[in-house]
């Protein structure tokens, strides 16, 4: 197996997006990842809605002084939304007499598109950047028009309240939870079984909504120390990442907030945190997520065998006992459809180790690399010495 064209082959990874969840799929799969899709969120359009009307009329009846235009597929809903009422023309040429701030690119792009100049955008991407840029204007009596992304924006809107502005704010589409949950519901259950790697989260909704539904099956605690510790969250960006971040939840995120440059941050960040190196009877043995490659091959591990090889890597060449190994073989009890356990007690017995470490000599498909120590437990067949030194080596 080539590491370098599919550096992220042995890993799962959910995928909670709602839109572009294809686009991101693709790309992981392409660099060798497993994916599991969930998505946690669906976009409902507000074509038919009252508010969104009230909304543009007033824009376009009113004296208007700035525009935020957070999204790109946001600001084009928008206005194709009121081409549909007969009121593009005239919200276009409202929209030309006024100064437009552009979060980010692709609302650039969006305004570009229609004919419009933005007047400023910053390079953060960020609402906080737009907001600070406005304050540092005198905004008694301006009036400006927000267009939302799928949520209110109440720290923001209220900040140019407090300043003395009026807000029209824009509600072109929200963000609603997905009719079906039993994915997402499974996802929650594969992290805290660890049976994934990674979550990636391209929204913040997408989290909010993860959470939720971890909250109601009465897993939101377990979700979180999951990702705290062996599930990698790796964000689209600071504001999608900001609700982890509050719960204490390290994230990965790029320097731009990109999908391929989501998929880069992930290529360089996971196989650092979820592999190791280690040498075994003269052989490369690596763990890389769910599988291990030896001697350049890759082999997919089943979890309770590859939870056994964990247990047993993390001492290369010691003695791990058939009690210790009993606790962290996956539990019995089912959730979402995956098995987990709720406080972390061991409940296999001596009998499921050893069928698991069956199944992990079956699967490394070469003998001698997990040893049996009569009436002691099962050891890697290493020089503890020597496969230490490698593992630290490695990064291991």
């Amino acid at each position: 197996m080539n590491t370098e064209s599919e550096p992220l082959a042995g890993f799962a990874i959910g995928v909670t997006a709602a839109r572009r969840h294809e686009e991101l799929a693709t790309l992981l799969e392409r660099r060798g990842a497993r994916v599991v899709n969930a998505p946690a969120i669906r976009l409902v359009p507000l074509s038919d809605d009252a508010e969104l009307l009230k909304a543009t009329e007033r824009c376009i009846e009113s004296r208007l002084d700035h525009a935020v235009v957070t999204t790109g597929i946001g600001f084009r809903a928008w206005l194709e939304t009121a081409d549909g009422w007969g009121l593009r023309d005239a919200l276009i040429a409202k929209l030309g007499g006024v100064s437009i701030l552009a979060r980010g690119p692709k609302a650039r792009g969006a305004i570009r598109q229609a004919g419009l100049q933005e007047r400023w955008s910053p390079e953060s991407e960020s609402c906080a950047e737009v907001l600070k840029y406005l304050l540092d204007r005198d905004l008694t009596g301006a009036r400006v028009a927000v267009q939302l992304y799928g949520e209110e924006l109440p720290e923001f809107t209220g900040a140019l309240r407090a300043a003395g502005a009026e807000v029209i704010e824009i509600p072109v589409y929200r963000w609603s939870r997905t009719e079906d949950s039993t994915p997402l519901r499974r996802l929650v259950g594969q992290a805290v079984a660890g049976t994934v790697d990674s979550i990636t989260f391209t929204s913040s909704p997408a989290v909010a909504a993860t959470l939720a539904v971890a909250a109601e099956d009465g897993l939101e605690e377990a979700l979180l120390e999951a990702l705290r510790t062996h599930v990698v969250a790796a964000c689209v960006g600071p504001v999608t990442a900001q609700p982890l971040v509050e719960r204490g939840v390290p994230t990965v995120q790029p320097e731009r907030a990109r999908i391929g440059a989501l998929v880069r941050a992930l290529v360089s960040d996971l196989p650092r945190r979820r592999s190791r190196l280690l040498q075994v009877r003269g052989v490369s043995l690596e763990l890389r997520g769910h599988a291990v490659v030896l001697d350049g091959q890759l082999r997919p591990i089943a979890p309770a065998p590859m939870a056994i090889l964990r247990a047993l890597a993390r001492r290369p060449g010691h003695v791990v006992s058939r009690a210790e190994l009993c606790g962290v073989l996956p539990s019995r009890l089912v959730v979402g459809g995956v098995p987990w356990s709720r406080d972390g007690r061991p409940q296999a017995d001596e009998h499921a180790v050893e069928m698991a470490v069956a199944r992990l000599r079956r699967g490394l498909g070469r003998s001698g690399i997990v040893e049996t120590v009569v009436k002691r437990g099962y050891r890697l067949a290493c020089d503890p010495r020597v496969a230490e030194i490698a593992a630290v080596e490695s990064g291991g």
